[in-house]
Formats: structure tokens, sequence, C-alpha cells
């Protein structure tokens, strides 16, 4: 799967975003749900290229810089050289954030998310819990998820390929709880307005990791399918998301 990253991170935040109304919407609503204060020290865990962090910082102005860890060079080189003020980029997996095989600058954190990265944790349960390991006291991580089910203008066969891969937000939930933080499942909406030809370029570029499972002849065949069924011009579609936040007991937000 790192692979598949390595060759999309040049062009990865044009495939990815889906107008400009996107990255501020969500970026506000991992902040809000995390309630992030300047003094906290954060880490965005999958990070890809910066997307959210990059505005997160826009937004709060943090005294300490957000950690961008991702195990993907390539995507974040795409910060830039140095990369902008407010973060700092982190090669280093989930994995090794969770086991304590990365130096950080910070021995706590008082906030992280997971911004669609759970699905590529090899063991769920045991990531969570050592991520949660590194929370302070009053401490938040938050895991925001796509739902079991999607209402994507995807191909047939991608929607059933997500399903049978997809993890279960409530199943999280019960990681974070088991991992000794107060958890609870929200869900958030956005209404996505995208040109029809712009999102068929994303699919062929398979800016989902899910389409990355799929050769280029059942991409094409199901782009063939996709522009059957939606021959309008502007595809309007909700894009729902799960937040799973856990706290940590004691002081802080």
């Amino acid at each position: 799967m790192r692979g598949h990253y390595e060759e999309l991170a040049a062009e990865y935040d044009e495939h990815w975003v889906y107008g400009p109304d996107y990255i501020p919407w969500m970026s506000g609503r991992i902040a809000e749900a995390l309630r992030l204060s300047p003094t906290d020290r954060i880490a965005d865990i999958g990070s890809g290229t910066g997307l959210f962090a990059r505005e997160v910082a826009r937004q709060l102005q943090p005294r300490h810089p957000i950690l961008c860890v991702d195990p993907s060079e390539a995507m974040l080189r795409q910060l830039g050289t140095p990369p902008p003020p407010g973060l700092t980029p982190i090669v280093a997996a989930a994995e090794d954030i969770a086991e304590g095989r990365a130096d950080l600058p910070y021995e706590q954190l008082d906030a992280m998310w997971l911004k669609e990265s759970v699905h590529h944790l090899t063991d769920q349960a045991r990531t969570l819990h050592g991520l949660a390991d590194r929370l302070a006291a009053g401490g938040r991580l938050l895991v925001v998820m796509l739902p079991a089910t999607i209402q994507y203008p995807l191909f047939q066969a991608a929607l059933d390929r997500f399903e049978e891969l997809q993890p279960d937000p409530a199943h999280v939930q019960q990681h974070l709880s088991t991992a000794g933080l107060e958890a609870g499942l929200t869900h958030v909406e956005h209404e996505l307005r995208i040109d029809r030809d712009k999102y068929i370029g994303m699919v062929r570029a398979r800016y989902m990791s899910l389409l990355s499972t799929f050769s280029d002849s059942e991409i094409e065949k199901g782009i063939e399918e996709m522009q059957a069924k939606h021959p309008e011009p502007v595809l309007v579609f909700p894009d729902r998301f799960a937040f799973v936040l856990g706290k940590r007991p004691g002081e802080g937000v």
C-alpha cells in the first residue's frame, strides 16, 4: 500500500481534493471534535501530504508544531522544503508511534487524529491501544473514517469491495474503550458537488486506496459503468464520516 501512495504523491492533492470548501470544512470539524487549543501538542497520524494538518495549523496557530506522521517520504515531501511554519514531518507509520519506535519531539501528546487511515492498520486494536498510551492526561484521540456503507457514485464492484474491507466504526470505538479511553461515536456529513469528468479522473488515478485493488481493465470497465449510470455533468452525493473520539481520563480539555 505504501507504493500506492509513493506513486500518487506528486499529484495526490490534485486528485484528492473534491472542491475548495472540503479541506477547510473537514479540518474545522477535526479541530472542533478534538477541542484543539494553541497550546496542545498535536499529531496527524497518516497525514499524507498534510492537507488537513496544514489547514488546522492555519486556523489554530499552534505554539507547538503539528507532527505530520506518515510512512511515505514522497507524501511528506509535498509539505515543502522547509515545511510550512507550524508543521513538522515525521517519517513513521502509526505502528512506529504506537510501539515507541519513532523519535518524537513530545514525550506525550494532547491530541492526535487518524483521518481515513485506520483501515491500513494490520492490528487495529493493538495499534490504537499503543497510540492511546501516548496521550497525556485529558488527551484526545480522534479516528475519522468512512462508515460501513458509502453512497459514492463508484462502480458496483468497488462499492461491494469497500463494504467487504471497511472496518466497522463501532469496533473502533470498542478498541478505544478497551485502551482505557472514554469513547464515543458521532457522524458528520458534507454534500459534495464535483464535475463528473474530474471524478472519473480521480477514479482512474485510484484516489482511494480501495481502487488500487482493481486492475487497469477493471477500472476502465467500472468507469464505463459509472458513465452510463451518471450522465449528469456534475455529481452530487453525500460524504458521511464516522468520528470516533476517545479521551484519556484526567485533567485537560
